[in-house]
């Protein structure tokens, strides 16, 4: 079937975040004084989990500790977006190509995050040169959902809206957690791996790749 929309799935699938997110994540920590710095191997590890909020509840649980993770997170979320805002933060390769390539073959565009709208406004405004949101039919956001992906529930509420059927889209997802929401709705899926999570099995999608090309959403000729 041809594909008539495609449904970028996370932050990452846009722009390369994962250490401006690190480093968020870690000035807040330490604004709050905790001794907590997460490593980039340790940042790995938790990355196998969605959701910034519950990454710090997780973590202080393992630490034996309580902590506010509304508050933390609120705060890493500020902190993130001046980073982005202070950024020159450049489109993933060969997104800029694809999001040309739905536009003019008439493909909707899908948004398809649980991130919270201050990510996501950061996101847009650091991308106001190359993509805006009136770009995606669809823009998601945590507060359409109650649970985190890999629940698939994000998904389902973007088919809704869309009036898609699962068969005529193909999402594209850079961690195998988010890749597995996406399964779980019943969607193909291209792995496009953040610089995190590389090492994440991917197993489960049509394809792996750092570059994302125009041929992976073309139908094929007869």
């Amino acid at each position: 079937m041809t594909v008539r929309a495609i449904l970028f799935g996370s932050i990452g699938t846009l722009v390369e975040t994962s250490d401006i997110q690190r480093r968020a994540f870690n000035r807040a920590f330490a604004e709050a004084g905790l001794d907590w710095n997460w490593s980039i191997d340790t940042y790995k590890l938790l990355l196998k989990k969605s959701g910034g909020r519950n990454r710090i509840q997780d973590y202080a649980f393992q630490q034996g500790i309580n902590v506010d993770a509304n508050i933390l997170h609120q705060r890493k979320t500020e902190i993130f977006d001046a980073f982005m805002a202070d950024g020159n933060v450049p489109l993933r390769l060969g997104i800029d190509n694809v999001i040309q390539f739905a536009k003019k073959n008439n493909i909707e565009l899908a948004f398809v995050t649980s991130t919270s709208n201050a990510n996501i406004d950061a996101v847009f405004s650091a991308l106001s040169s190359q993509v805006t949101r009136d770009d995606f039919a669809f823009v998601g956001n945590d507060a359409m959902v109650t649970k985190p992906k890999p629940s698939p529930e994000i998904y389902t509420k973007a088919l809704s809206d869309l009036g898609l059927k699962t068969q005529s889209c193909i999402a594209v997802e850079d961690t195998e957690t988010s890749m597995q929401a996406a399964l779980n709705a019943g969607i193909r899926c291209i792995a496009f791996p953040g610089a995190y999570a590389a090492a994440q099995d991917f197993s489960g999608a049509l394809l792996t790749t750092s570059y994302l090309s125009l041929d992976h959403f073309r139908a094929p000729k007869h």
